[in-house]
């Protein structure tokens, strides 16, 4: 399995499964069950997605001793502040059936991630998380966090796929020593994806998909990546990207299709923080 090392030492797998929009429980434990059995070994979930117990569950079916697997949760605003973060870490935990997450993150820059990010500090202090970090951290609030912390987070998680490169913010994060990951690699099939010309000319060059096209496109740009599937026959078809590589040319072809911007939220519009603000989920 190839890994990133995050900026404390941790290795951290470069691809895992992602569970955001797997609402169904069987579903969501099958999925995790069978991306485990394929040599997947990080799994991403979240408070927020209603599937953390499926995941322990899955964990538990699977035999593989803990230590081999990289589990990722996150907090959702509703929990931010100090006191109310402690005490979603510890639900989390109790649903992962866990005694230590590998990575906590805050799942939205939004609420009280100051206090959120003092417990998260002192959990990972105590040994209970192995690693901490951020979602949907823009690069002026992330600085913001590092400025007025002891620990800089070690991994700031973000839409990441062919038509929003992130490149700026990749170079930002790699001089800040923050662990870019990737959500959306696939941008949820939006812009005609797993059609569009330009990347189906260099599946077709590689004898590969476009989907194993778009991840190791990621991966080579050293850029960790969670797509989510919940059909065995993708599940594996994902993890299958190390046996190929991407040459100059495909890379800079890839690059033209940047379009400098979002195709979900604008963490730059007052309306998504009063969203997200409000958004309570029943945790």
């Amino acid at each position: 399995m190839q890994t990133v090392t995050l900026s404390n030492g941790v290795n951290m797998p470069i691809i895992g499964i992602g569970l955001w929009q797997v609402n169904d429980a069987q579903q969501a434990e099958d999925s995790v069950y069978e991306a485990l059995m394929a040599g997947y070994r990080l799994i991403d979930t979240a408070a927020g997605y209603l599937n953390e117990e499926a995941v322990g569950r899955a964990i538990k079916r699977s035999g593989i001793p803990r230590e081999e697997i990289f589990v990722t949760t996150k907090i959702w605003v509703q929990d931010a502040g100090y006191e109310s973060a402690k005490r979603a870490f510890e639900k989390s935990l109790k649903k992962l059936q866990l005694d230590y997450l590998d990575l906590y993150l805050i799942h939205q820059p939004f609420g009280d991630y100051y206090g959120t990010w003092r417990a998260m500090e002192e959990l990972y202090r105590e040994g209970l998380i192995r690693a901490i970090g951020v979602s949907n951290f823009l690069p002026d609030r992330l600085m913001d966090l590092v400025m007025h912390n002891e620990i800089t987070p070690h991994v700031n998680q973000i839409e990441t796929h062919p038509f929003y490169q992130q490149a700026d913010t990749n170079a930002f994060l790699n001089e800040l020593g923050v662990q870019h990951q990737s959500w959306a690699p696939f941008a949820e099939g939006k812009n005609n994806l797993f059609s569009h010309e330009v990347l189906a000319r260099i599946a077709a060059k590689h004898n590969m998909t476009i989907a194993q096209v778009v991840l190791r496109w990621l991966v080579q740009r050293n850029i960790v990546v969670i797509p989510k599937s919940v059909r065995k026959e993708r599940i594996i078809e994902n993890f299958n990207i190390f046996d190929f590589e991407l040459d100059a040319d495909d890379m800079e072809r890839i690059k033209t299709l940047d379009t400098g911007n979002t195709l979900f939220l604008s963490y730059h519009d007052p309306e998504v923080a009063k969203m997200m603000g409000s958004w309570k989920v029943d945790l």
